[in-house]
């Protein structure tokens, strides 16, 4: 335990503005991927089905895709604003490890298979603010610096 509170405390520490931009940006991305799975169910329904490679069944299917909209959605407007972004990244990390080892994955290491890369990117994404945390341009920062005005 020790040991990740020296990371957060590090993560704390080393924080730059231009990071809050990059973290914003990953949370709208992980918001319109949340959107996208809402909007087109069916399709990723099929494409489920069709690498189904634990043997689910449909309604654990449709009620898995619904589970992980649900995710993308709340998650990705969490990390947007910068609130409790680490609990956030951590519940988007184990979904995007599954989206790139069995469902990416099937497609190939090509160059054109854009969803893998995105995916790639998103999931290095959440580790690094995982471990840096939200930034100094955030509602946790802002509720930091009121919480403490208000006691003094």
């Amino acid at each position: 335990m020790n040991v990740i509170r020296k990371i957060e405390h590090w993560g704390d520490v080393h924080q730059t503005k231009w990071l809050d931009f990059l973290r914003i940006i990953l949370g709208l991305i992980i918001f319109g991927k949340g959107i996208s799975f809402i909007s087109d169910t069916n399709t990723l329904q099929n494409l489920i089905t069709q690498n189904n490679v634990f043997g689910f069944s449909g309604v654990l299917i449709s009620v898995a895709i619904h589970i992980v909209a649900f995710a993308h959605l709340v998650g990705g407007i969490l990390i947007t604003l910068g609130l409790v972004t680490r609990f956030a990244a951590v519940i988007q990390i184990p979904i995007l490890l599954c989206a790139v080892f069995f469902v990416n994955i099937t497609q190939g290491f090509s160059m054109l298979n854009s969803e893998l890369w995105l995916s790639v990117i998103v999931l290095f994404m959440l580790i690094l603010f995982w471990v840096i945390g939200s930034g100094p341009i955030s509602v946790d920062e802002s509720l930091k610096h009121t919480k403490g005005k208000r006691y003094q």
